[in-house]
């Protein structure tokens, strides 16, 4: 599939998700001019096809497209948002999540959340 260069980095992420949506409003907050895009992927007017993907897979993990059409998923989709960050803090997270032993736990720890995520109280309407 030809992908087309995004001016914006855009996170996909599910609003439903009381823990989700925490976590995305704090870098909405945050950004400070980052071009970064929210897409709620629990909107009835996503269309998860104009991606190339199915609903399911999205609400597996944190998707994220880069600026060049790539998707980057879990802790690596994190790790692309922490970069674009302000903050030295949120670049030293970035680094630290992509050293061997602590990017194994991460994506252990990630993984256990998002396969278990569906059990927590979603976010009210």
């Amino acid at each position: 599939m030809a992908t087309m260069e995004n001016e914006k980095i855009k996170i996909f992420y599910d609003a439903s998700c009381r823990v989700c949506d925490a976590e995305i409003s704090h870098y909405m907050k945050i950004e400070d001019g980052v071009d970064l895009e929210y897409v709620n992927i629990n909107d009835p007017g996503f269309d998860p096809a104009a991606y190339g993907k199915n609903l399911d897979e999205f609400m597996e993990q944190l998707h994220v497209q880069d600026r060049d059409g790539t998707f980057h998923v879990g802790v690596d989709a994190f790790r692309l948002i922490w970069r674009q960050l302000p903050g030295a803090h949120y670049h030293l997270l970035a680094i630290m999540t992509g050293l061997p032993g602590i990017n194994l736990f991460s994506r252990i720890g990630y993984r256990m959340f998002a396969a278990n995520r569906h059990r927590l109280p979603k976010k009210p309407d």
